[in-house]
């Protein structure tokens, strides 16, 4: 159930006051920017190794979120030609940590106990510009996207554990990141978030 103070859903970014970075960790070249097209302040976080350049929360690995609900929205746009890469720590009711990680340098689907490996093939703003379901650098004209992930159901589904909570994210580059919220409703496209 989700905690009073986290409904109906908590804007992680503005929560943790991550431009101060005294609850979040920065790392190799991480800009704060404003994009006038969102009219907002967004993260660019850029770099020739993805795992080198990122933007982090909590800021020690020792601690945790302690977010718990059931939907992440993650509102980004992949960097051009690049590869991206994000990892969520999340907990089991069994406190086992899992790692959910998403990017398109993953070719397929990979899986441990500890560890689910998803790969993000993105789509390009005009058609016939990607190649259709192929994982790989993003395309030229990337678009924003705001990615909805079910905790729950992905523990549930691919390793057979109940979700907890949330317990960390790492923004790896290359990508802009405008907004990260938890949520227990699934809110539709359009809806104001």
């Amino acid at each position: 159930v989700l905690a009073a103070w986290q409904r109906p859903y908590l804007n992680i970014f503005k929560h943790f006051r991550v431009e101060e970075w005294k609850r979040s960790a920065k790392e190799g070249d991480v800009a704060t920017l404003t994009d006038t097209r969102l009219k907002g302040t967004i993260y660019r976080i850029r770099g020739s190794n993805p795992a080198s350049s990122y933007l982090q929360l909590p800021r020690a690995g020792t601690q945790s979120l302690g977010l718990t609900g059931r939907y992440l929205y993650l509102l980004f746009r992949p960097l051009p030609r690049k590869h991206f890469l994000v990892h969520l720590d999340v907990t089991t009711e069994d406190n086992q940590v899992v790692r959910i990680s998403f990017s398109n340098l993953f070719k397929e689907f990979k899986s441990t106990a500890t560890w689910l490996q998803f790969p993000f093939v993105c789509e390009a703003a005009s058609e016939g510009t990607a190649r259709q379901g192929a994982a790989g650098a993003a395309p030229a004209d990337v678009r924003w996207t705001c990615l909805v992930l079910d905790l729950p159901s992905i523990l549930a589904l691919y390793l057979t554990r109940r979700y907890s909570h949330l317990r960390g994210v790492k923004l790896c580059s290359n990508l802009l990141v405008k907004n990260l919220c938890t949520s227990d409703l699934l809110f539709e496209p359009g809806e104001e978030l």
